[in-house]
């Protein structure tokens, strides 16, 4: 099945969020998106069925694993201007956007992809590659640590997405 070109041009400023989000260094999360792209046209008559962006976040994720076991270190995170609400109290947005840099990275991975994407908990689980549940336990142990990290006693509210 060809990939529509289209479709995965519009597909771009998510991933961009995505790796950003995985990747300290801007530049080096651009590349890893423009790395995705290649992949993804180089191996368009591997994709099988009709979820585009599942398919291509999962190159992403893939991606950035290597990167990370190629590195050895776990990544610092930029500031991530892109996941926060512009229309929030900007005290509270810059301690949101700290408390997101000291979740670990598979807990960020998830949340990332649910509350701020907009995937399933079943589409995380297929770009993550693990079970659902899982998925769902370790946004749950993020949405914790973020209460507890802002200083509130409840689990922050993120838009529930199955």
């Amino acid at each position: 099945m060809a990939v529509d070109r289209r479709e995965l041009a519009r597909l771009i400023p998510a991933l961009r969020r995505y790796s950003r989000g995985l990747e300290s260094n801007r530049a080096a999360a651009d590349d890893m998106v423009q790395d995705c792209l290649v992949l993804a046209l180089d191996r368009e008559k591997q994709f099988r069925g009709d979820n585009l962006a599942a398919w291509v976040f999962a190159i992403l994720t893939n991606l950035g694993r290597s990167r990370y076991r190629a590195e050895r270190r776990r990544p610092t995170l930029v500031p991530l201007e892109e996941v926060a609400d512009g229309g929030s109290d900007p005290a509270m947005r810059i301690a949101v956007l700290r408390a997101l840099e000291t979740l670990p990275d598979d807990q960020r991975k998830a949340l990332l992809l649910t509350a701020v994407e907009g995937f399933s908990y079943r589409e995380a689980a297929e770009i993550l590659g693990v079970p659902m549940g899982t998925v769902m336990s370790r946004i749950w142990r993020a949405r914790v640590q973020l209460a507890e990290t802002l200083g509130g006693n409840a689990p922050l509210p993120f838009r529930r997405v199955k």
